[in-house]
């Protein structure tokens, strides 16, 4: 008699790990586990065990973590895609100024992080009134050359390896005073 092979029977789809955005979002409001419990009613190794993903929480239970921590039980699911953007096929964006060539290296719908690629020839520049973006922080990474950058009046002079964060609204107006090309990133995050 020949034995029955088992069926390959697919695995369900495992649970989400949100424990660890719970965890994430208390520490990003600089709470304790106690100070959570406390405003909340759940216990603290409750609250410990489902950080971790050892336990599930219930709905009342989740609605009560999420309003104590001010984010959307729908945060605690959602999930961000993998994506690849590789440099040839980033699309170009003219945000003005002369001598300078940019690429969106982030997906074109994602808003909470846009970073652009920047090659600034030399002598390129900004238009000549400061401007400001609408981000709340905007960071400036210089990947090789040399690259001007006045913030609220004072001018900084970056360096291959060198970063300026500031927010974005400030006004801001840049140049390369080098010559050679600049290569660099902008980061605007909010």
């Amino acid at each position: 008699m020949k034995s029955i092979k088992s069926l390959p029977v697919q695995q369900s789809a495992p649970e989400p790990a949100i424990g660890i955005r719970l965890r994430l979002a208390r520490q990003n409001q600089r709470l304790t586990v106690e100070e959570l419990a406390e405003a909340t009613g759940v216990s603290k190794g409750y609250i410990s065990r489902v950080e971790r993903d050892l336990t599930m929480p219930s709905i009342p239970n989740l609605l009560l973590l999420c309003q104590a921590l001010r984010i959307d039980v729908a945060e605690v699911f959602a999930t961000t895609p993998v994506q690849l953007m590789r440099l040839a096929d980033a699309p170009t964006v003219d945000l003005g100024g002369t001598g300078i060539e940019e690429r969106l290296v982030t997906p074109v719908h994602e808003r909470r992080l846009q970073i652009l690629r920047s090659t600034v020839a030399p002598g390129g520049h900004s238009e000549a009134e400061p401007y400001g973006v609408d981000s709340d922080l905007e960071a400036v990474h210089v990947i090789s050359g040399q690259f001007a950058l006045e913030v609220d009046g004072t001018e900084y002079v970056l360096h291959a390896g060198d970063t300026l964060t500031f927010p974005g609204q400030s006004p801001h107006r840049w140049h390369n005073p080098a010559d050679e090309p600049a290569v660099v990133l902008w980061a605007l995050a909010g």
